[in-house]
């Protein structure tokens, strides 16, 4: 079969041009989201974050674009743990914050979070609250389990040492505080689930840790 000149430079040339274009504007929002988990999402969690907003990608296109890029995520030796799951059966407090972190005083607004640091005897797992205007943890509570107790007792540290008239506590969906009634002193905010980039006063402060206790793919 003879195929003609100018089919043969559309098949060679402008095909493969656009699939290159397509792979370097998909690597560029794979970074993104990368960028944004600090360096610690692997591809099942970027795939997440893409078909979120939208984006489709197989698998295998992405991890082989995270792979040329030099993206690794971070793991751990036995697997991977949630520490945020949403209640649905509660309905979601309303984001005070809206993402501008920003305070002009000491407990004017905290921002909560929980993480877990492997160890060679398990995992413990870590909750804290920190002051957006003064960055100092103000509470914090650490365990075996990934129980609400733990937010609760660092919610209570705070409270007992810093003593605020009225304060905005910011955290996620599935931060087990959220009854009415219940915390006086509190304005209770939230984000919505799966966005790394929400958090980003505890995202700044949960990165030495990880640096230092998680091990590289």
């Amino acid at each position: 079969m003879v195929i003609p000149m100018a089919r043969w430079t559309a098949l060679m040339g402008t095909t493969p041009c656009a699939r290159a274009l397509a792979n370097e504007a998909l690597s560029e929002q794979i970074r993104e989201v990368f960028v944004a988990s600090d360096a610690t999402y692997g591809m099942p969690r970027v795939r997440a974050e893409l078909t979120e907003t939208g984006v489709v990608a197989s698998r295998k296109r992405i991890a082989r674009l995270m792979r040329d890029g030099g993206m690794r995520g971070v793991s751990r030796r036995r697997g991977y743990v949630v520490t945020t799951e949403r209640n649905k059966r509660q309905r979601p407090a309303p984001d005070l914050v809206n993402r501008q972190f920003v305070a002009s005083d000491i407990n004017e607004l905290w921002v909560a979070d929980m993480t877990y640091i492997p160890t060679w005897a398990g995992f413990i797992y870590l909750a804290v609250v920190l002051d957006v205007y003064s960055r100092k943890v103000v509470g914090w509570a650490f365990g075996e389990h990934m129980m609400a107790d733990l937010v609760v007792a660092a919610l209570n540290m705070a409270l007992h040492t810093r003593k605020p008239g009225s304060v905005i506590h910011h955290s996620d969906q599935g931060s087990p505080i959220h009854q009415p009634g219940l915390w006086q002193p509190l304005r209770i905010s939230c984000f919505s689930l799966v966005r790394p980039s929400n958090n980003v006063p505890a995202r700044y402060f949960w990165q030495p840790l990880r640096i230092s206790c998680f091990s590289l793919e």
